[in-house]
């Protein structure tokens, strides 16, 4: 693959090429506390990115899931994060203008047609609003809008209307968790938002808003913190309680989740303009920031006991970043954009596997599932897909915009 036109430009122009990016200066050249300059640090890890994408891009037949001894595992049918892998590519398409990453997008993401009929999951968002819809909007290909209508149409089938919230994991038919709800679904329901908008079929948002409307009851805490999941009757729609997988006990706050509810709670009020979203995603987010360590990386679970010495979780940061940077636009408050330039600007300087060369994946230090000692500090595909996307939305927003919808109703 060519080195790309953006990577020769930014190498030979520098601070120039930096200054004529679309975002103010005084915004996008400070990391929030007056010290060295963001811009180049992400430019130079979007750089780094692209040519670790360009290397190891041609060689993937299927979806990257995590990596073991900083190798690519992969997953044939994509698992929940098959749409990250084609949604990286489109976001290093954007950046170095390389037709070689849009061709491997378009061939990645039709892999996944089999999963528009996969009613068996929630995360149907996952896999094809970063693929399929973000293709058709790039692409102006019908067979992409059609496609990702179908996957909502599969998406609706797990709504429970007696407890008003989409079911997230198992089979319909299968009893069990048939009433559990977790908060990484907030990121699922703009797949929805987008098939009303393409059909005129008000059902689908309906069912994103009465999710969000029940996820914004049970989840928030009063200070902020969330749960990874809140349990219900499954026949009757009332409330058990909140419960946990991933994160370290119910009464804790898995960061990834937290970052999860951040970005989603402010997506879907930028489709509905319901100020109550709006206002638990602020919540949501202020308790993440008071949270954060110092070096803006963090840790697993904000109430695990070894925190703020625990493990990392990098993808958090990555996610986060992108939540507050959506919703600095969506509340003009610009704390909330200088706390995501300091995450994307510690990721760049301290989370790249740049100091490897086995490494296949962009970012490192992150953690899967600590409960079940499933993937500690290891590389993700979301990981690569949200820092991309949150650099991109510094750097390009107009091209975030073109690929993902950052228009607010």
């Amino acid at each position: 693959m060519s080195v790309s036109r953006r990577t020769l430009l930014a190498t030979a122009a520098g601070a120039a090429a930096a200054a004529t990016t679309s975002i103010p200066t005084a915004q996008a050249a400070e990391d929030g506390a007056g010290r060295a300059p963001a811009l180049p640090t992400l430019r130079a890890a979007a750089d780094y990115a692209v040519a670790k994408l360009s290397a190891v891009a041609p060689g993937v037949s299927s979806f990257p899931v995590g990596t073991k001894f900083e190798k690519w595992v992969y997953s044939q049918n994509g698992n929940w994060v098959g749409g990250f892998w084609p949604g990286t590519l489109w976001m290093a398409w954007l950046y170095s203008d390389d037709e070689q990453f849009r061709t491997l997008a378009l061939a990645s993401a039709q892999k996944l047609a089999p999963r528009q009929y996969d009613t068996s999951t929630h995360d149907l968002g996952f896999l094809f609003y970063p693929s399929w819809v973000t293709a058709w909007r790039l692409t102006g290909d019908d067979t992409w809008r059609a496609g990702a209508v179908r996957a909502a149409d599969s998406l609706i089938q797990r709504y429970n209307p007696h407890g008003h919230f989409i079911r997230a994991w198992g089979d319909l038919n299968n009893p069990q968790n048939a009433g559990r709800v977790i908060i990484d679904t907030m990121m699922n329901l703009d797949l929805l938002a987008f098939a009303s908008q393409q059909t005129g079929d008000e059902k689908y948002l309906d069912i994103a808003v009465e999710h969000a409307k029940t996820a914004q009851r049970v989840f928030p805490r009063p200070d902020g913190s969330t749960p990874h999941v809140f349990d219900f009757d499954p026949a009757t729609g009332a409330p058990i309680g909140p419960n946990t997988v991933q994160g370290y006990s119910p009464a804790s706050c898995w960061s990834r989740g937290q970052a999860w509810g951040v970005y989603g709670f402010t997506t879907i009020y930028r489709r509905t303009g319901n100020q109550q979203f709006l206002a638990t995603a602020r919540k949501l987010a202020d308790f993440a920031l008071d949270a954060l360590t110092p070096d803006h990386v963090p840790v697993w679970d904000y109430r695990a006991p070894q925190q703020p010495h625990d493990i990392k979780d990098a993808s958090a940061g990555a996610i986060m970043a992108c939540g507050l940077l959506d919703l600095s636009n969506a509340t003009g408050r610009t704390e909330y954009r200088k706390v995501a330039l300091r995450l994307l600007t510690a990721l760049s300087q301290t989370c790249l596997t740049t100091k490897s060369t086995r490494a296949e994946a962009v970012v490192a230090r992150c953690t899967r599932n600590r409960p079940a000692e499933d993937g500690i500090e290891i590389s993700l595909p979301y990981a690569d897909y949200y820092l991309l996307e949150g650099i991109l939305r510094v750097l390009q927003p107009q091209d975030v915009d073109r690929a993902i919808d950052l228009s607010t109703v």
